[in-house]
């Protein structure tokens, strides 16, 4: 059972998303019932759907033009292959970042910038957030609207070049302001942060990465909480398109390290992991071998050699026998929803 729900009255009914490349998992928080009763989903992300979308219309022969907001970029490979079949495709300047930040790219890709619906083109509009959608559901399902909506989603953030380090330095401008998680929640989103500050917009609530809401969904369960005040562990989340792992010693985040998921054979993510505990593994050495790098806290040697280690996200299977599979709250895939509402109730309770 989560810690401080006595304060989920104050934060109301809460619509949590957390926005992956494959699924959104959404849990619906609603004061008065009892929590195993909340309403759990985990449907295709809303790249996928923009992906299927694309998917249809090049089998369809039809062109098409991107109109909206930046967002996750998960249908770059449906969008290549409309492109190999022939067919044009137009964007609107701000539905283009969800592809590239650079227009020099994309042009060279095959995307032309148009600011109208050119014709004999199928309009496409892009959204990490929908709120008509979810309007729509939770209605015909007999579900009350939120309150409020807190959503994760990973941000690159705005680089010209499409330079991974943006991401590792707003990693370490984190752990520089506070190794406590749950101060990583933004209320008010940085400007380089554009695919989040896009999405608090369209929702106007608390927003953070997704590594963020994942490590606070593993903290949110007491009992590993409690084992990191005894010793330092390792949580990994091995997502469907993305690692991130985070040294963890006493509620505090000591290190980061994020790949690509797909990019690494099993021995090299462990070899990668067993630097990264004894904070050897440089931000350079990860980067070179296609992933965004690490970030450390100042090394702290109490807190031991971080061989506890906890697996989360849909491919952990993929370090099978490395780690201690887990499940907050009864519920691996919405781990970061709960660690949405976890880092939440944890800042109303100190206010």
């Amino acid at each position: 059972m989560m810690e401080n729900l006595h304060f989920l009255p104050r934060l109301g009914v809460s619509l949590c998303l957390d926005i992956g490349s494959g699924t959104q998992d959404v849990l619906l928080a609603i004061p008065g019932l009892e929590e195993e009763n909340w309403p759990q989903f985990v449907l295709p992300s809303p790249a996928k759907q923009i992906a299927a979308r694309i998917e249809a219309l090049t089998a369809a022969q039809k062109h098409i033009w991107l109109y909206g907001n930046n967002m996750g970029g998960g249908f770059g490979r449906a969008l290549k292959k409309h492109i190999e079949a022939g067919l044009s495709v137009c964007a609107t300047q701000q539905a283009s970042l969800a592809i590239h930040d650079n227009p020099v790219v994309l042009r060279h890709m095959g995307v032309d910038e148009a600011e109208r619906c050119p014709a004999n083109h199928v309009p496409i509009y892009l959204a990490d957030y929908n709120a008509s959608f979810w309007e729509s559901l939770l209605k015909q399902m007999g579900l009350p609207l939120p309150d409020r909506v807190l959503a994760a989603a990973q941000d690159h953030g705005h680089h010209i070049e499409g330079n991974r380090e943006g991401r590792m330095r707003a990693w370490r401008e984190l752990l520089q302001h506070s190794s406590s998680p749950e101060h990583w929640l933004y209320e008010n989103v940085p400007p380089s942060l554009t695919r989040l500050r896009v999405l608090q917009g369209q929702t106007g609530g608390i927003v953070a990465d997704t590594g963020t809401a994942a490590v606070l969904g593993l903290l949110s369960e007491p009992e590993i909480m409690e084992r990191s005040f005894r010793q330092g562990i390792t949580f990994v989340n091995v997502g469907n398109g993305h690692t991130i792992a985070m040294l963890l010693y006493r509620g505090e985040v000591r290190g980061i390290f994020e790949h690509h998921t797909g990019m690494r054979t099993q021995e090299e993510y462990l070899e990668d992991l067993k630097e990264f505990r004894l904070s050897w593994l440089p931000d350079e050495q990860v980067r070179a071998t296609g992933g965004h790098g690490t970030a450390f806290a100042p090394f702290c040697e109490e807190a031991g050699d971080y061989l506890p280690t906890f697996l989360l996200g849909p491919k952990r299977s993929f370090l099978q026998g490395h780690g201690q599979y887990c499940a907050p709250h009864g519920n691996m895939m919405l781990a970061g929803c709960y660690g949405l509402l976890y880092g939440c109730l944890r800042t109303v309770a100190v206010v």
